[in-house]
């Protein structure tokens, strides 16, 4: 049988500031995530975006990292999907895919390469 993985890895922009929510013996961040796809095609560029909201669990005594969690913050965020059901108050049922994040860090922004260094200022010339 074939492993499975759940997992993902993305960078991004943080929305806004992480909301925190302290428990008896650990805490929540919770924030939006802004991710973004540029597609060419030709000589037409298109960029697509969109905010993904992520959580993140620490035990109370690690939380410290939860300070990174700032609006326009460059990070990596590594993490899982974890489906969630509930009912609503109408009795309805409803599921989402949570964003589950293990693991994040400040990202590295990618340099350009020196191909398209050149070409860049070929068009600001």
């Amino acid at each position: 049988m074939k492993k499975m993985e759940n997992s993902f890895v993305v960078s991004g922009f943080v929305g806004k500031d992480a909301s925190i929510h302290q428990f008896s013996t650990a805490s929540v961040a919770r924030f939006p995530l802004a991710i973004s796809r540029t597609e060419k095609s030709g000589e037409e560029t298109t960029r697509t975006s969109a905010f993904i909201n992520v959580e993140t669990w620490r035990k109370n005594e690690n939380t410290t990292s939860f300070d990174r969690l700032v609006k326009g913050a460059l990070l990596t965020v590594e993490g899982y999907f974890k489906p969630e059901e509930w009912q609503d108050a109408d009795g309805v049922k409803r599921n989402r895919v949570a964003f589950v994040a293990t693991r994040f860090y400040e990202a590295v922004e990618k340099e350009e390469t020196p191909a398209a260094q050149e070409k860049n200022s070929r068009k600001g010339k």
